[in-house]
């Protein structure tokens, strides 16, 4: 009788690893190797030097806007936008927009822009408090899961939708997991109200800046490990390229200091079962079925590097003790201080340049 029941269930927990119900259609594809944690990525302890901010002010600042007397700002978990003294200290509530701000840029005019993962584009007044939607679907198309944000000189504003199939309450995993290409950069034009899609078919379109000549704009796709550009000037304005490809981590966030660099903050190092299930979606299938701590993990890994306007890397900052700031999804600088921001952590993360860190 006990062997009857073992096989029963045995039975049942393969047919549900097997044929349950899932809201992802794996797509097929070949990941390329993660390149080793050696040379330009060598493991190192550069970020322990960090400072803590904001410490229990709010869960998930994933991104911080700074404005021109330093004060911060961030949006929270709970929806919250928050400005901050320079040193963390005095939070003071701009407003709440009941959904889940993300991106968060200042715009000429000196309102803040937020990629609001919900709502869609937002505008908000940083003194009233007061917001407006700017746009929240192109080419009859809703966004999903609005993500990032970089606003021109010109008060036009490139943002992304991550996917437009899942939002953000599963946090991106399902749109990884599936590779199926929801991704889109976005263009709003204030002066006119039109929202123009400029690149479709992106693996979670992810984190965006704009170059310091604004000649063209970049946009990570997280699904891929890479970085995708979209020329804005000259003989290839309208093309686009990979600006960096096969990066050793899980891409989130990318900003410009406006001196030729870009801080890339990664999420974590590359999973190797998360790659090496990318040609097989049958199994990525039954790995999603697993009770989540099952499925493959990111590592407790604080990873930001620094790009050229070539691509390359001219600045490489980790942690991986146990005390690391980690996850970092996203890394602002002003002036001689690299800001840190943090999907799940309730606290900020302030790392100073030295003169041999551009």
């Amino acid at each position: 009788m006990k062997k009857i029941i073992a096989l029963s269930i045995l039975v049942a927990l393969v047919a549900y690893l097997l044929f349950w119900p899932v809201p992802i259609e794996p797509v097929a594809w070949q990941a390329p190797k993660a390149p080793a944690l050696e040379g330009d990525y060598a493991v190192n302890q550069k970020l322990a030097k960090a400072r803590i901010l904001a410490q229990g002010s709010g869960t998930g600042p994933e991104d911080v806007a700074i404005d021109d007397n330093g004060n911060l700002y961030v949006g929270y978990e709970d929806g919250r936008l928050v400005r901050l003294d320079a040193d963390g200290t005095h939070p003071d509530l701009i407003t709440n927009t009941h959904g889940r701000p993300l991106g968060l840029d200042f715009a000429p005019d000196g309102t803040l822009v937020v990629a609001d993962g919900y709502k869609g584009l937002l505008r908000v007044n940083v003194q009233s408090g007061a917001s407006q939607v700017l746009t929240n679907s192109a080419d009859n198309t809703p966004f999903g899961f609005t993500d990032d944000v970089d606003v021109a000189s010109d008060g036009r504003i490139y943002f992304s939708d991550a996917s437009s199939k899942f939002g953000p309450a599963m946090k991106g995993r399902d749109d990884i997991i599936e590779h199926a290409g929801h991704g889109r950069l976005l263009r709003f034009d204030p002066a006119t109200g039109t929202t123009e899609v400029l690149l479709d078919g992106l693996q979670f379109a992810n984190g965006i800046a704009l170059s310091e000549n604004e000649d063209f704009v970049l946009v990570n796709e997280t699904g891929s490990y890479r970085i995708s550009r979209y020329w804005l000037k000259g003989d290839k304005a309208g093309s686009h390229d990979i600006f960096i490809d096969n990066l050793p981590g899980i891409p989130d966030g990318v900003s410009a200091n406006g001196q030729g660099t870009f801080w890339l903050a990664l999420f974590s190092p590359r999973n190797a079962a998360l790659d090496a299930m990318a040609d097989k979606p049958l199994l990525r299938k039954v790995a999603y079925r697993l009770p989540e701590f099952l499925q493959p993990q990111p590592v407790h890994h604080g990873f930001v590097l620094g790009l050229d306007e070539q691509g390359q890397v001219i600045a490489n900052l980790q942690d991986d003790s146990k005390g690391a700031f980690s996850p970092i999804t996203s890394a602002e600088q002003k002036d001689g201080i690299l800001y840190l921001g943090s999907l799940t952590e309730d606290r900020l993360a302030a790392y100073p340049l030295t003169e041999s860190t551009p």
